[in-house]
């Protein structure tokens, strides 16, 4: 199957080596004999099928497959600080759980905007467990991105794209040259692109994605505060009600249908009005390679890569809820100061939506620099294969919120009078500190704050985070004999790798200063020392039903200088039941350690009213409370089963189907002070050690931090079938058909209390929910000259959020149709121009109600791209 040129991409045998065995890549296995067959799973897609249609960057386009979620992307994490960033998320286990690897080497950061999409010439997908091959992460799969590194020639490239409604402008360009040099000894491979994507602002620019909520057990459209009106409310006394002209008059608002804090319809602001439905994008990224062969039997390659993401745009905002406005105060209309004191009152409280004084941007600037060098080669007539590699590389990400409100300054600058000598609007705190450099500040009425007196309330939280990564390898592969059966393959190696992190932050957030918004600092490091080892031996060949029978088993032990050392296994079975056809098992054991977050993150400390169920009689009692990272975290265990087949029972048809099963245990998550001792009490002893209590047995402390609590279970089925077959015509015509799907039939948590499961929660990203079925059907032809392709995306009914009771909580069965275009014309000299044009969502079908932070339906509707390639 691997020789055959109209194989599916499915297939798990390696790609056909070109100068030796050193070139062959399995990113399911580090055996790298050719014609071996992995028995992980693992789907390929090539250049062409990552560029179906216009996508920001291969994470999104992975995004549109069956075995994806797109839980942190631009659209689910608008308004946080993940904004813009693209990891990968395999089954919806979460990204920390999914490895990505560049040519089989790990990235400082797992943000795809950090790889140029024109230097990747395929990408191999193993979705089952692979921690014995590659190490901790590799939970629920592998991303492995293969470079082109042995292109030649040049290719420009041109694109521009834009919604049928106007927005989401987008435009790209990138370009790769090649070349051999040194007599052909050497190669040298750059390329790179641009990206600037406009997004798409404000989250009510869609139907069904802004001002939702959950109102009364309904999603309920077009909600707002109930009391944070544009201007100002007045929430108590005399005019309670209230709330302010441009002028400072006061006014009777229209308050719609007010229901707890939610205000349906009226003046009711909401944050959606203003924040980005899609984040913008500005990006660019290079890459380059380098190899030389130095002897015919030995190479070395080299690596580097450099990208930037960065973009400013409002985010989110600092508002305000009953702060305390007195009579006297400077700005206050003498209508409303009259009326108070004809109630004899001193004071109200005043609740406003902050659009004119601090309504934040967010300005973004991440770098991200990785080199690596190795060394590969082989001896005994290339019976035997090794390889040696050092990488280094460092991710900056360096965030600045401007437009957030400092406590002490806005309580100060609120509490203003007038100035007895002057007449003028002064702070009272002036009145006893003349150098106080307070700015007294206008609440009443949009617009009423001025340029000093917002400057004076605002400032600008600040995050720098550098996090490095120093990783380096040997390892080495080979037959040392034969079986009756075949070679037996081997590969054994070592691995290494230094992690740090440090988080630094401004002197107001430092302080905590910021009234609902600030960033934390923390540093930290660990090192890891691994040793692996994997053995493929055959067992029967060339008899009934077991044509080539092979055992493939891995281990690899894991030392982390923070958690000790750990063990991670597998053991499969591959078998040709008969020609073309195959099966295969695979049981493992993966793992993922606590990253740099989880360990060092911040501690905190607070007190929070908790109720000891062991006394209950003491009602509730407020506690010291620690949060933060955990340096004392587990890692994580994962027992993965897959077992599936292969077929390819005619020239260009090919079908595999594969079931999948991941049970995850000592899944670290953050838990609350109450829900600690309340599952301590419950029976869940592990949480107990949380716990402090005195002599008397009373509570006196709670590590509320990161722990290992919750266990994670999924499995169901992923199948793919697909067909290709030429069509007799001079322009060498080929059809091909793919189907590609996956039906999940489990996924739950269970905290050991509450056991849940989140199948067919699918409409938000908030929720670890994924659809019961998705699968993607495409039709295309391909000549010399022109292709075309016809692309179906179905995503099966489901829920909202299966965890809630809501009237309207259900999604019906969703199918986008994308279409794709292109027209070859030879220019002479061995040039070659290429046009053409795709359509995201043909049919321009609205998302479901309340959409806004979907990871799976699309909001920005019809999207149109056209384009122009120029190689030679």
């Amino acid at each position: 199957m691997a020789q055959d040129s109209t194989a599916s991409p499915t297939e798990t045998a390696p790609p056909e080596a070109t100068e030796g065995a050193s070139d062959i890549v399995v990113t399911g296995s580090r055996i790298d004999r050719p014609g071996f067959e992995s028995p992980t799973p693992l789907l390929r897609l090539t250049q062409e099928d990552l560029q179906i249609v216009t996508r920001t960057n291969i994470g999104a386009a992975l995004a549109d497959l069956p075995q994806f979620k797109a839980a942190t992307s631009p659209q689910t994490s608008s308004t946080n600080t993940e904004a813009g960033r693209f990891p990968i998320n395999i089954r919806g286990l979460g990204d920390r759980r999914s490895l990505i690897l560049l040519d089989g080497r790990r990235l400082v950061s797992d943000d795809l905007n950090t790889v140029p999409s024109i230097m990747v010439k395929s990408v191999d997908i193993v979705t089952g467990g692979a921690s014995a091959a590659w190490g901790s992460d590799a939970v629920a799969g592998v991303v492995n991105m293969i470079s082109d590194g042995d292109y030649e020639g040049v290719q420009l490239g041109a694109e521009a794209g834009i919604s049928s409604r106007g927005d989401a402008r987008q435009i790209r360009f990138e370009g790769k040259f090649g070349t051999d040099f040194a007599d052909g000894r050497g190669h040298f491979v750059i390329g790179g692109e641009y990206l600037d994507n406009d997004g798409i602002r404000p989250k009510t620019a869609r139907e069904n994605t802004g001002r939702f909520a959950n109102v009364n057990n309904r999603l309920t459209p077009d909600v707002g505060h109930a009391t944070r009106l544009r201007g100002g409310f007045i929430t108590s006394g005399v005019l309670r009600g209230f709330g302010f002209n441009p002028d400072g008059s006061l006014r009777t608002p229209n308050l719609g249908t007010i229901v707890g804090s939610n205000m349906i319809g009226g003046e009711g602001a909401s944050n959606d009005d203003i924040s980005v439905l899609i984040t913008p994008q500005r990006r660019y990224a290079v890459m380059a390679k380098a190899s030389y062969e130095l002897t015919d039997t030995l190479k070395l390659s080299a690596d580097l890569r450099y990208s930037r993401y960065y973009n400013r745009y409002v985010w989110f905002g600092s508002h305000t809820d009953n702060v305390t406005i007195r009579s006297d105060n400077a700005f206050l209309n003498g209508a409303a100061r009259q009326a108070m004191a004809n109630a004899g009152q001193t004071s109200f409280t005043l609740s406003r939506f902050n659009d004119d004084l601090s309504f934040a941007d967010v300005d973004i600037d991440r770098r991200n620099i990785q080199g690596s060098i190795a060394l590969d080669g082989s001896f005994g007539d290339g019976r035997w294969r090794y390889s040696v590699y050092y990488s280094h590389g460092e991710y900056r990400n360096k965030l600045r919120t401007p437009g957030f409100l400092i406590t002490q300054n806005f309580a100060s600058a609120v509490d203003s009078v007038i100035d007895p000598v002057t007449n003028q609007p002064i702070c009272r705190v002036t009145l006893t500190n003349p150098n106080s450099g307070c700015v007294p500040i206008n609440l009443f009425g949009q617009g009423a704050p001025s340029q000093a007196a917002i400057d004076y309330v605002t400032g600008t939280p600040r995050s720098n985070v550098l996090d490095t990564l120093d990783t380096y390898g040997v390892s080495l592969r080979g037959e040392p004999f034969d079986l009756p059966a075949g070679p037996v393959s081997i590969a054994i190696g070592a691995e290494g790798r230094n992690v740090s992190t440090s988080a630094k932050v401004g002197e107001l957030d430092a302080a905590q200063a910021f009234s609902t918004f600030y960033f934390s600092g923390f540093s930290g490091k660990y090192n890891i020392k691994e040793a692996f080892a994997e053995i493929v031996v055959p067992i029967i060949r060339d008899t009934p039903l077991l044509h080539k029978l092979e055992l493939n088993g891995a281990v690899r032990a894991s030392d982390y200088n923070t958690s000790g050392t750990i063990w991670s296994w597998k053991l499969g079975l591959t078998n040709e039941f008969f020609p073309g056809v195959i099966g295969r098992v695979t049981r493992s054991r993966d793992i993922r350690a606590p990253n740099l977050t989880e360990l060092f993150s911040t501690p905190t400390v607070g007190y929070t009213g908790i109720i000891d169920p062991q006394n209950p009689a003491n009602g509730s009692n407020s506690t010291l409370v620690y949060g933060g990272g955990n340096a004392a975290l587990d890692p994580e265990r994962a027992d993965t089963w897959t077992a599936g087949i292969t077929a390819a029972p005619m020239r260009g048809l090919t079908a595999s189907i594969d079931y999948f099963n991941i049970k995850i245990k000592d899944v670290i998550t953050s838990v609350g002070g109450q829900a600690i001792v309340d599952r301590c009490f419950a029976g869940n002893d592990s949480l107990c050690r949380y716990i402090t209590r005195g002599p008397t047995g009373l509570i006196e402390s709670i590590a509320s931090s990161q722990v290992n609590l919750s266990e994670f279970k999924t499995d169901g089925v992923d199948a793919e079938l697909a067909y290709s077959m030429p069509v007799n015509d001079e322009a060498n015509g080929r059809v091909t058909f793919r189907l590609i799907g996956t039906w999940v039939n489990n996924f739950s948590t269970d905290d050991g209390i509450t056991k849940i499961d989140y199948v067919k929660s699918q409409g938000t990203g908030f929720v670890n929910g994924v659809p019961r079925v998705r699968a993607n059907a495409s039709i295309g032809y391909r000549s010399d000259g022109f292709s075309g392709m016809v692309r179906a995306r179905y995503i099966s009914s489901g829920y909202y959020n299966g965890t809630l009771t809501l009237t309207n909580n259900r999604i019906p069965a969703y199918t986008y149709v994308d279409l794709q275009v292109s027209q070859k014309v030879p220019i002479g000299n061995g040039k070659n121009f290429e046009l053409y044009g795709n359509v995201s969502n043909l049919f321009d079908k609205a998302p479901p109600i309340s959409s806004g932070f979907s990871p799976y339906y699309d909001v920005v509707g019809r999207y149109m791209a056209i384009g122009a390639r120029l190689e030679f």
